[in-house]
């Protein structure tokens, strides 16, 4: 029998164990699969010090249990990421999942939803995701949200001629459909798709094929941790002099790498949830504790794996520390709360996350590059979610 088919069929059997035990022992196991290691190792670092943080900060007892968080490092490949899922439940007998890249959850859905174990999404951004289980709920974003709101406005502006630029994963070929069919759907033309690979990318080449297709704006989704690369190819190619705008989701200007991309990136305009520059005082508190913890500055993965941790933690309240699969997502699902990023609640059918969406432009503030906030879209829902309701 297949190791997966086996892992499968172990479940169910420890599942009954798993009912008394975590409980018995006043403990709730929390299984984070993160990419530590390889090409996304920047996003699940991150993930994994805002949750970190929300601990300290609230301490490790929720509702007469203690949090014991379990690290799991996927090297950023689904297939180790499923593997690794499946051994945090069985073996581990973890009560909740966090985490996970979509390629680690898509393989992982139908297990997930036959052990019942309610999985929060820190990273993944992938719109199909959510559907996959009834026990997925998510605190990161959809690629869907951003890039809709982005094609729409770049149209108003005047932007109506495009080449997009992404990342040849799910997230990426997610963004590019998104604003495509929006951008066309407001008017404007696309002359060129770009697909770059995931791995060890050299945009050179394609930034050549921008310049030659000479568009008004050009759309970019790259991994965060690939952004710094990006912004040096494009000056290089000399596309920083050319007069494209720059847009895209914020991954581009991603917060924590924005102060070593160059002033290639002032005016570039993204659309996104978080900028460790919103004028909160609840962001306040949050980017300045978590620059004292890391010495690195907050962005958008470190704040989703901070309301990840906050939506557990409540959800624990409101079931007064039971465990139980069902009941506790139950409890996630139709949870709002004020965040570092502004209002969000968690859609009570879906599971999928809603909140702001905000149009920033990098600016130099107090001497440093920053994503500053100049028009907000409130209470966004993922398209998908928006046209079931």
């Amino acid at each position: 029998m297949p190791r997966n088919s086996i892992l499968s069929a172990a479940v169910l059997a420890a599942s009954i164990a798993i009912a008394g035990s975590a409980g018995a022992q006043g403990t709730v196991k929390i299984g984070m699969v993160m990419p530590m290691t390889g090409a996304l190792a920047g996003a699940g670092q991150q993930v994994l010090a805002g949750a970190r943080l929300y601990i300290k900060q609230h301490g490790d007892i929720v509702a007469g249990k203690r949090i014991e968080l379990i690290v799991r490092d996927d090297a950023s490949s689904g297939e180790t990421g499923q593997r690794l899922i499946q051994e945090l439940v069985v073996n581990d007998q973890v009560d909740v999942i966090g985490g996970s890249l979509t390629a680690d959850l898509m393989p992982s859905a139908s297990f997930v939803t036959k052990a019942q174990k309610p999985t929060v999404i820190m990273i993944s951004s992938t719109t199909a995701v959510i559907e996959k289980s009834p026990f997925f709920v998510r605190t990161s974003c959809t690629l869907a949200q951003s890039s809709a709101i982005l094609a729409d406005w770049a149209v108003k502006k005047g932007l109506g001629k495009a080449v997009t630029l992404v990342t040849e994963f799910a997230p990426g070929l997610e963004a590019e459909e998104t604003f495509t069919n929006n951008y066309k759907a407001a008017g404007g033309q696309v002359a060129e798709a770009i697909r770059v690979p995931v791995r060890s990318p050299d945009f050179a080449p394609f930034l050549q094929r921008v310049k030659e297709a000479a568009p008004q704006a050009l759309f970019v989704f790259v991994p965060s941790s690939q952004a710094a690369v990006f912004a040096r190819q494009f000056v290089e190619r000399g596309l920083d002099k050319s007069g494209i705008a720059l847009i895209g989701p914020g991954d581009l200007t991603d917060d924590e790498a924005l102060p070593n991309m160059g002033d290639v990136m002032l005016g570039a305009v993204t659309a996104h949830f978080y900028s460790s520059a919103h004028a909160s005082a609840l962001n306040k508190a949050f980017t300045e504790a978590y620059q004292k913890e890391t010495k690195a500055r907050a962005n958008f993965m470190a704040v989703s794996g901070y309301d990840g941790m906050h939506l557990i933690y409540e959800a624990l309240k409101k079931t007064a520390g039971s465990t139980d699969g069902r009941t506790l997502v139950g409890a996630m699902k139709g949870m709002a709360w004020d965040s570092p990023r502004g209002p969000m609640s968690i859609d009570k059918n879906s599971g999928e996350v809603v909140h702001n969406i905000y149009i920033r432009r990098v600016e130099r503030v107090d001497g440093e590059l920053r994503n500053v906030e100049f028009e907000t879209f409130r209470n966004v829902r993922d398209p998908s979610v928006a046209a079931a309701k």
